[in-house]
């Protein structure tokens, strides 16, 4: 019911006057049935505009820091998130990603559509980091279409670290769903997950038109802090002279 609420009452008006959101694709996206929305993730305000605009209801795997997070604040969120439908999930420890996969199956069991960010985070420069494996795994699994999705424009309307975005128009453009059919049965082996993974990144790319990395975000991210880190201590052992 909150679902409903948010997405026709509360949140989807709101985003759509502040966004007004150009949609592109739409009828790529089933009407029925189970089937995976893999995107790029360039925004937190992309976690509410996709369902905002997709007429059916869409769950993410959303990080368990949003459903733990401290104080009143913390408890707000949480309760946000969970009243939305979206799937905690933990991303440390060995079995982070198999936890992931796991609930992504239930939810495309249940003949859901599952939407998933392969980057594993949000790009903090806006290019495209090569996918992780996951989304392949499920889909092979579960035998269900990917359909590729690109938003254009929310990296500027809200970057990394601001909490309130900028008014302006993007773009949410969704591709010609992906037929895997010819892998069923091969989720076991390594290379396919990485072949039926960069196919999905490949759209995604021809969708967005953003620069492609081929590494994962989150080890660009570490090694630029590490470097920061570097410098910053450098600094330190020799300061600039003031003339």
């Amino acid at each position: 019911m909150f679902y409903l609420l948010l997405k026709y009452v509360i949140l989807g008006p709101l985003l759509r006057l502040m966004f007004r959101p150009r949609i592109e694709g739409l009828e790529h996206v089933p009407e029925s049935g189970a089937a995976i929305v893999a995107g790029n993730h360039l925004s937190f305000s992309d976690h509410f505009l996709m369902p905002a605009i997709i007429k059916r209801r869409i769950t993410f795997l959303a990080k368990a820091e949003y459903f733990t997070g401290p104080g009143l604040k913390g408890r707000l969120t949480a309760a946000f998130f969970r009243s939305a439908g979206q799937i905690p999930v933990d991303r440390s420890g060995k079995e982070a990603g198999q936890a992931a996969i796991r609930e992504g199956l239930g939810v495309l069991r249940e003949g859901q559509l599952l939407g998933i960010y392969p980057e594993g985070t949000r790009s903090h420069d806006g290019r495209l980091y090569k996918g992780k494996v996951g989304v392949a795994a499920m889909a092979l699994r579960a035998e269900v279409p990917v359909i590729p999705c690109a938003m254009i424009g929310t990296f500027e309307a809200q970057p990394p670290g601001q909490k309130v975005p900028n008014i302006r128009r993007v773009t949410i453009r969704f591709g010609e769903p992906l037929d895997f059919s010819r892998y069923y049965g091969m989720d076991g082996e390594k290379a396919v997950l990485r072949a039926v993974t960069d196919e999905i990144m490949y759209a995604i790319l021809n969708l967005s038109g953003q620069e492609y990395v081929d590494k994962y975000a989150a080890v660009v991210k570490a090694e630029e802090a590490e470097r920061a880190a570097a410098r910053a201590k450098e600094s330190r052992r020799f300061p600039r002279v003031r003339r």
